[in-house]
């Protein structure tokens, strides 16, 4: 692909690597289209944004693709999860440090199957506090970093399927298909709490948007390693 194929609009399917935010994948695809290719001034921007603690699918859209991003944004999304049990975290997952421990003694598998049911369909789901949802002109997470509280609305999320793949407690590993503004670690703490106990996220990785499959991703070092290797000639 030229440079007039990105600035004419390009969909790329990135795996964001673990650690970074979503921010900063699309800033480096940006920085080595111009850098690569010669581009002076080109649009990028991501449809749908993964935790910097989240690995997996970013769906990048450059020039005039840019304006399907909410196209994108729509389609559902699926993640593959780890759950620890027993204990809860401010930010739930990893992000924070625990803050309650509950007891596990009582979860059965039997338990954890059934209580899965009660979050497939539509369910009232409150984001977390450590989010990046603004609120009066201010994201959420930096209001919780100064130990400010704030009166979160729930909102309405679809999960289309909730499978549990293994469980080794305390942790439980599962497969989740669900609607565009799921927080997949809201999930995490009202599944804990459903079951008498506590939890949160330790790993998190999207697997799919809509037919979009990580699987045919590359991460932003090799993209820019395409691009470096084609010169501004194509790739």
């Amino acid at each position: 692909m030229t440079a007039a194929d990105f600035l004419n609009g390009q969909v790329l399917l990135i795996d964001k690597p673990y650690g970074w935010t979503s921010f900063q994948a699309v800033k480096k695809i940006k920085y080595d289209l111009k850098k690569h290719l010669g581009i002076k001034k080109i649009k990028v921007g991501h449809a749908g944004t993964l935790d910097p603690l989240a690995s997996g699918l970013l769906i990048v859209c450059t020039g005039k693709m840019t304006k399907n991003i909410s196209e994108f944004q729509n389609q559902p999304k699926t993640y593959k999860a780890v759950f620890k049990l027993g204990a809860t975290t401010p930010s739930y997952d990893l992000e924070t440090k625990i803050d309650h421990t509950f007891p596990t003694d009582h979860i059965t598998k039997e338990l954890i199957l059934e209580t899965t049911k009660q979050f497939i369909g539509t369910i009232q789901q409150k984001p977390p506090v450590f989010s990046a949802i603004k609120h009066q002109g201010e994201r959420l997470y930096e209001k919780a970093r100064r130990g400010e509280s704030v009166d979160i609305k729930s909102r309405e999320v679809h999960i289309h399927t909730y499978n549990i793949d293994k469980i080794n407690m305390p942790n439980i590993a599962c497969t989740i298909q669900c609607s565009k503004g799921t927080y997949i670690r809201s999930l995490a703490h009202d599944f804990g709490k459903a079951m008498e106990s506590g939890a949160h996220l330790i790993e998190l990785r999207r697997t799919k948007i809509g037919e979009f499959d990580v699987a045919n991703a590359i991460t932003p070092d090799k993209f820019a390693a395409l691009l470096q290797s084609s010169g501004n000639k194509n790739i």
